[in-house]
């Protein structure tokens, strides 16, 4: 709980000048960010991108690169894919003045020359339900964000992109990894790397040790899963925690290091009696959405880099652990960070230095390192 924080941001875009745009990965509009720190250049962006049914749809996010003179060649880019921040639309991380605070590792991928890639997710700064954890849905968008950065000539922007990101993002990592080639062939993935990534949801709910922010996540994905998938809560919740549910997605977003309010605290806690014994992952539909948005190990394509506290409280390490396991036994690639301790929220934070050293390794086409022995 001490890890929450709600805040109230409006979520109002900057950008302007809308451009007609039809195809996945067209940029609509971008608009400078005037509050870039020094030796950044940053831009919010809206773009379109389409759900995993074919539906297209306008999204938010945010492309930040260093301010300096445009280089010969084009840039290598980091898509960064987000933790949880949220469930709705004013929750976008592209309009949290912490964002270049709160984005792990950013400094320094911009000070190597990177291009850093931070989509909002669709429903986090646009008016659609947010797919919290659907993975073509989240995949999608990322990659959309990595074409349209290429519209940007202040960016320079290549075509050769690496994936990073943390707890949600490292699942929306992974799901990127595995639509890469199939969904944007014209781009070129280098590698993957998850921090903290929920990879087989069900278990991913049933071990997380803090009950309180389990409930809140749970509610959050029930909350999320009713309005993009049209779920019915009835049966697992009662109609005073349906609202309650409802409430907590919509009236909080997530940052870190602060509590959360009284009346968010109140709700959580009634969330946390009426689950109290409930496995969505065996309740359908939830199981079968579960299952279909778990990460498969075989359309993961390596290289793969996965960090882990070694006592996360949310994400087990044992459940990500057997991924990285069912990764190796398809002759991947794999390199393992065991953090100490049991820190979830900064575990992309905690392995930035050596996560960044790792991507720079493969835009350079060096072999890269192999724990699978020792995983």
């Amino acid at each position: 709980m001490r890890h929450l924080i709600v805040i109230l941001s409006a979520g109002t875009s900057v950008l302007t000048s809308p451009v007609a745009a039809q195809q996945p990965g067209d940029l609509v509009a971008s608009g400078p960010v005037a509050a870039a720190p020094a030796g950044m250049q940053a831009w919010r962006v809206r773009y379109w991108t389409t759900r995993q049914d074919g539906v297209r749809q306008e999204v938010t996010g945010m492309v930040v690169a260093p301010r300096e003179a445009i280089p010969p060649r084009p840039r290598r880019v980091i898509a960064w894919a987000h933790g949880t921040s949220g469930v709705v639309e004013k929750c976008a991380l592209s309009t949290n003045p912490d964002f270049f605070t709160a984005t792990a590792g950013l400094e320094q991928a911009i000070r190597e020359g990177y291009v850093v890639v931070a989509p909002d997710y669709p429903g986090l700064g646009s008016p659609m339900p947010h797919p919290y954890l659907v993975g073509g849905d989240t995949a999608h968008s990322v990659l959309d964000a990595v074409r349209a950065a290429r519209s940007i000539p202040g960016a320079a922007a290549g075509g050769k992109f690496a994936v990073w990101g943390e707890s949600q993002g490292g699942h929306a990592a992974l799901w990127t990894a595995a639509r890469a080639r199939s969904y944007a062939p014209d781009l070129t993935l280098v590698g993957t790397a998850a921090a903290a990534p929920p990879t087989e949801l069900a278990e991913n709910m049933r071990k997380a040790s803090e009950p309180n922010v389990r409930a809140l996540l749970m509610g959050f994905t029930m909350y999320s899963w009713s309005q993009r998938f049209g779920y019915s809560m009835d049966g697992i919740l009662g109609k005073v925690n349906q609202d309650v549910a409802r409430k907590l997605a919509e009236n909080n977003c997530l940052s870190l290091d602060a509590s959360p309010r009284l009346a968010t605290i109140i709700g959580i806690l009634s969330l946390r009696g009426a689950l109290k014994n409930k496995d969505l992952g065996r309740i359908e539909p939830w199981a079968k959405a579960m299952r279909a948005n778990s990460v498969d190990a075989a359309s993961v394509p390596g290289p793969l880099l996965i960090a882990q506290s070694v006592r996360d409280p949310l994400v087990a390490p044992d459940v990500t652990k057997k991924f990285a396991k069912s990764v190796c036994r398809q002759r991947t690639a794999v390199r393992w960070i065991d953090l100490p301790g049991g820190d979830h929220a900064h575990t992309a934070r905690d392995s930035a230095v050596e996560t960044l050293a790792w991507i720079g390794a493969r835009f350079d086409g060096q072999a890269p390192p192999n724990d699978c022995r020792r995983i």
